[in-house]
């Protein structure tokens, strides 16, 4: 289903994926890519995966969205992890996420 917003359909595949790697820790990483009109999942990666495994596979000139699981050790001992959704848009893509967002707002 389309986002009123935006217009821009989020495959139902991005959602379940992003459930998975939050309850279940089945993927370090997700890198999810826009096709037409909708958002989808481009690369899922292993739970062993590294962060440089993750910026690897990102595009040198294509804008991307992902979500990462990154495993840390706090100051007091504790394992700690923490997800971060990261919007890619490297200088060299001819598409930018910031002028997408601009056309977005109107």
């Amino acid at each position: 289903m389309a986002n009123a917003a935006s217009g821009m359909a989020v495959e139902d595949e991005c959602k379940l994926k992003f459930q998975e790697l939050k309850a279940k820790r089945n993927y370090r990483f997700i890198i999810f890519k826009i096709e037409g009109q909708q958002v989808v999942v481009e690369k899922l990666g292993s739970p062993d995966e590294s962060y440089e495994d993750f910026t690897g596979s990102l595009p040198s000139d294509e804008c991307r969205y992902a979500v990462f699981d990154f495993d840390f050790i706090t100051t007091e001992n504790c394992q700690k992890s923490k997800i971060f959704f990261i919007a890619w848009s490297p200088d060299t893509s001819a598409v930018r996420i910031e002028d997408g967002i601009r056309q977005l707002e109107g």
